[in-house]
């Protein structure tokens, strides 16, 4: 009888002996005894119900063997004839169904990113970076309320870069306030990947941070490649939708360099 191999199979994975199983059913142990020792030719049904109902699985898997469906789907009737229809295609035909349908379930989720799918990272994964040196003055001793910070060129909104060099750093004077102090850098960006707000020459100052939250603006070298982008999580995002979305997971290494606290203003 294969329904009692399969309720002995689930009995012992659960460690349950048969005197256990008697007092977790009523079934007094000598019945009991005879159904697994299949001495019983016909259990009654409710014997049977009792069991599974102690060892928690379905009486259709006891008596049938096919595993339960625990994905608690209900499927409506649009898309049962959907189904219906694909189990009638050959296998090009559902290839095609299949690549259409991962395409439109990737322009969904961009379209939608961050509504109704899983909460993003809240940090990107990077790496330790090497960060420049700060070079802040202290407002006290500020010279005519300015203080000297290291510039560097790279062109990182345009995509291409470079790691930060202090050999390719200039030294420049800005206002020393509230909202200057916290930048330990500045860096001057190339290209319109994050147009309309920061267009190209424009000089970004940067705190030093390896990590950024979720919608903040940074400065990240991945594999080499300096990019000042919007942080999403999994991916680099940049304002100007012409372009599309940068996937961390593309990369080996993905490093954050700081995050983007304002800019100059031009002169």
């Amino acid at each position: 009888m294969e329904y009692i191999d399969r309720i002995k199979k689930i009995k012992s994975a659960k460690k349950i002996t048969n005197e256990q199983l008697s007092e977790m059913t009523g079934i007094p142990l000598g019945t009991l005894s005879k159904i697994m020792a299949e001495i019983s030719d016909s259990p009654k049904f409710s014997n049977i119900l009792a069991i599974c109902d102690a060892l928690g699985c379905s009486v259709n898997y006891i008596v049938t063997g096919e595993p339960d469906n625990d994905n608690n789907y209900t499927l409506e009737s649009g898309e049962i004839r959907l189904i219906e229809n694909y189990r009638q295609l050959d296998n090009h035909g559902r290839e095609l169904v299949a690549l259409v349908l991962n395409k439109e379930t990737e322009r969904i989720t961009k379209a939608n990113y961050g509504i109704g799918t899983e909460p993003a990272a809240k940090t990107a994964r990077v790496l330790t970076p090497k960060k420049p040196k700060s070079t802040y003055i202290p407002s006290a001793i500020a010279v005519n309320g300015r203080r000297s910070i290291s510039l560097y060129d790279m062109p990182v909104s345009a995509g291409r870069g470079m790691y930060l060099d202090s050999d390719s750093a200039d030294e420049i004077n800005i206002p020393d306030t509230a909202k200057t102090q916290t930048a330990d850098y500045a860096l001057r960006i190339r290209g319109d990947s994050m147009e309309p707000k920061y267009h190209n020459g424009d000089i970004l100052l940067i705190q030093n941070c390896d990590s950024v939250e979720v919608g903040e603006l940074g400065i990240f070298v991945l594999d080499g490649e300096g990019y000042f982008k919007q942080f999403g999580g999994d991916r680099l995002i940049s304002l100007n939708r012409e372009y599309g979305d940068i996937l961390l997971k593309d990369f080996t290494t993905a490093e954050c360099y700081g995050k983007v606290v304002g800019k100059l203003k031009k002169k």
